[in-house]
């Protein structure tokens, strides 16, 4: 009976000791932490504590998230874990795991620190956002940009093409000194016109008929355009009235083709007078047809 006494005794501290020792453990796993709430996804914050390192908090749903109230921040109150944002300074509890994150029991604020939190990520909203319709502007800027680079590559060329155009009806009546000019009429048009007043059609049958008796007689037939405007427009205009006045030479005025020079587009060239008055701009919206004869033809 004595022997049992002993036993039993070594037996009872032995239970105490691993008590001890398991109570020991717990509480060495247990942390305190404090710091800001650097990044919040889903159920993982990252705080960054007093000394600048980097914590992976987790919550969990049995996580106790409350905030201090009172003079003396003793009174507790309950709160969602959705007042966990970043920029909140928070006091964390919990227990750390196999890959050293925390697994938060208690997590506590001071009320004045989530609003100042609030108020800093409302801040930061507004600055995404802000940064967001930069960017936007800033893309559509440069599409507009493009955009208009473009369009004067564009006109560009086609002013080069003008140029080569009216450079080349240049050289070709340039050539016509071997030719006399025995009669000329000339057409005017309203701005931005091309169709022919019918005024002329009698001016121009009439030229057609005293046209028919000289011998080897050639019609030329060139286009001008006022310089306001664009020149690729106003280049357009003189080719469409050169050829509606052609073409009314060759259906009314009954002139071949044969003795019909090509029509030339002069555009903006050779303008009656570089003034912007009303009357100056008239005087160079304007086709002339000249009945022309071959000096040689002339036996002169």
């Amino acid at each position: 009976m004595n022997q049992r006494i002993p036993l039993r005794r070594t037996t009872v501290l032995a239970a105490v000791v691993i008590m001890f020792a398991v109570t020991a453990t717990m509480v060495a796993q247990t942390q305190k932490v404090e710091g800001l709430i650097k990044a919040r996804s889903g159920s993982e914050m990252v705080v960054q504590t007093k000394n600048n390192t980097d914590l992976v908090v987790i919550l969990t749903d049995s996580t106790d998230v409350a905030q201090l109230q009172g003079m003396l921040k003793a009174r507790n109150k309950q709160m969602s874990m959705a007042a966990l944002i970043p920029g909140l300074a928070v006091q964390v509890e919990g227990t750390s795991n196999a890959q050293n994150q925390l697994v938060a029991t208690k997590v506590r604020f001071k009320g004045n620190d989530l609003e100042q939190a609030q108020s800093m990520e409302a801040a930061m909203h507004e600055t995404k956002l802000t940064n967001q319709q930069q960017q936007e502007e800033l893309a559509k800027q440069n599409a507009e940009l493009q955009a208009h680079k473009e369009a004067l590559q564009a006109q560009q060329a086609q002013i080069n093409a003008n140029k080569a155009a009216i450079n080349e009806a240049v050289a070709k009546f340039g050539q016509l000194d071997d030719y006399y000019i025995f009669d000329e009429v000339t057409v005017y048009f309203g701005n931005g016109k091309t169709t022919v007043d019918p005024k002329y059609v009698p001016q121009l049958t009439e030229l057609a008929q005293k046209a028919a008796k000289i011998n080897g007689y050639m019609i030329e037939v060139k286009g001008y355009a006022s310089s306001s405007g664009s020149t690729a427009i106003n280049q357009k205009l003189s080719v469409d009235r050169a050829n509606n006045v052609t073409t009314i030479l060759l259906q009314q005025g009954k002139i071949p083709l044969t003795r019909m020079l090509a029509p030339g587009a002069m555009g903006e060239s050779e303008q009656v007078s570089n003034s912007k008055n009303s009357d100056s701009e008239a005087e160079n919206r304007r086709v002339v047809v000249r009945v022309l004869q071959n000096k040689a033809i002339a036996g002169i």
